[in-house]
Parts: C-alpha cells; sequence; structure tokens
C-alpha cells in the first residue's frame, strides 16, 4: 500500500516590492524647465509665447499635466501665465540681470577662494583641459563651441568648491546667466579677453592662492557686468499688449 504524502502547502510566487517609476507630473515638469531654458532666451530672435495646447500635442499628453507644469514653472518665476493671452518666459529686466551678475560675482568669487583648500590638483587641472581644444586666432571660428565651454567653466568653479548648498542656490542664477554670457561672448573684444581670464584664474587656483583667485573670477565677472551696463538694451519681456 502506497504511502500517502502530506500535501504541499501551495507555493507562492515571490514578487520584491516595486520601485515607483517617476512621476509623469515631474517628468512633464523636467522635460519642459529644460526645454525653457535651453535656448538663449535673450536672443533678438528668442520665441518666448508657449502655446499650452501645442506642447500637450507635442508631448503627446493632455493638457492638465502641462497646465500644472507651466503653473510650477511659474512659482519658480520662469514663466509668466497671462489670462487670455499665453504663456511667456520670463527675461529679466536689465536692472535685475546686473542684479543677478553681482550676486553671481559674490558667490563665484567665493567658490574660488574655497577651491584652493579643497579641491584637488585633478580637478583644477581638468579646467584647464575644458580649453585646450582652442587657440587664439581661431576662437572666433569656433565661437559657439567656446560659448558652452564657457557657461560650462564658470559651472564647473562653483561645483568645484564642493557645498552642495551653493550649487543649489546658484541653480535659479544659472538659467539667466547662462543666457546672458551667450549672449555677450561675441560682443566687442569679450571672447578673447575672456579665455585670457580663464588662465589666469585657473594658474592662480593651481598655485593655490585663494587671494588671488577670488578676485580674478570677481573682476571677471564684474567686467560682464559693465559690459551689461553700457551696453544692454533693456529686453522685451514677450508679453504681448492687452
Amino acid at each position: 500500500m502506497t504511502e500517502k504524502r502530506p500535501l504541499a502547502s501551495t507555493a507562492r510566487i515571490e514578487l520584491a516590492p516595486l520601485v515607483s517609476p517617476p512621476s509623469l507630473k515631474q517628468t512633464i515638469y523636467e522635460t519642459l524647465k529644460e526645454a525653457i531654458t535651453a535656448p538663449n532666451i535673450y536672443a533678438d530672435n528668442a520665441e518666448l509665447r508657449l502655446d499650452e495646447r501645442e506642447l500637450s500635442t507635442r508631448l503627446q499628453i493632455s493638457r492638465t499635466p502641462v497646465r500644472e507644469a507651466l503653473a510650477r514653472l511659474e512659482q519658480e518665476g520662469l514663466v509668466r501665465i497671462e489670462p487670455r493671452k499665453g504663456v511667456f518666459i520670463v527675461r529679466k529686466s536689465k536692472q535685475d540681470i546686473l542684479e543677478m551678475i553681482l550676486v553671481w560675482a559674490a558667490l563665484e568669487s567665493m567658490a574660488a577662494r574655497l577651491i584652493t583648500s579643497v579641491a584637488t590638483d585633478e580637478d583644477i587641472a581638468s579646467l584647464r583641459t575644458m580649453f585646450a581644444t582652442f587657440k587664439d586666432n581661431e576662437i572666433r571660428a569656433q565661437i559657439d563651441e567656446y560659448s558652452e565651454t564657457n557657461i560650462s567653466f564658470h559651472q564647473r568653479i562653483l561645483e568645484l568648491a564642493q557645498i552642495p548648498l551653493l550649487t543649489k542656490i546658484t541653480d535659479g542664477l544659472f538659467i539667466h546667466m547662462q543666457a546672458i554670457r551667450a549672449r555677450t561672448i561675441s560682443e566687442g573684444d569679450r571672447v578673447n579677453r575672456s579665455i585670457v581670464d580663464h588662465f589666469h584664474i585657473i594658474e592662480a587656483l593651481e598655485s593655490r592662492d585663494a587671494e588671488l583667485a577670488e578676485r580674478l573670477v570677481r573682476e571677471h565677472t564684474l567686467n560682464l557686468y559693465a559690459h551689461v551696463e553700457r551696453t544692454w538694451v533693456e529686453p522685451e519681456s514677450g508679453v504681448s499688449a492687452a
């Protein structure tokens, strides 16, 4: 007689806890923010008006999450929602721009001072490497590429200070500062002065001269301030008349 075996307990499939996918709202917000901040919003031909319906069509989503993302961007001061007119990318006034440049000068110069005591030699060397492909007599022929490198250089200065709060504070400013630098780099002799200034800054950092590095970075940005103050025409807000 065959011995009866006890019935095995019902097998259960193993399920690991689900990792929540990125929020759709967050994804839409980040996508729109990146799209808004990527162009030079201070260029003469910049398209400042956003169409909510067109955005939703291009993203292939309903208008509600787009509207919510735009409301969030408005809270951050990146767009302005005008009833019955539309949504407009915000361009700062000339006075606002000058104030942002002054604040940037203070923060970036302090970052340069910190770099001399906290950054590694390799970190500082990376700044010099950024300009290795540019030659004095060819910079204007590579102006777009140099402009991007110029912006990355200033962003890298802040990162090498190793103060996350400093980077966080400057994020809002950076959106406008990158556009201002992109617009002004080709004006007058600024591109030639720019690369000379950068190498002097790098040399000061390499020698761990905190006082000199701080002063050179501050003077470099204050030169931008003087240029904007002298030449900048009040930018149009992009908001149409009633």
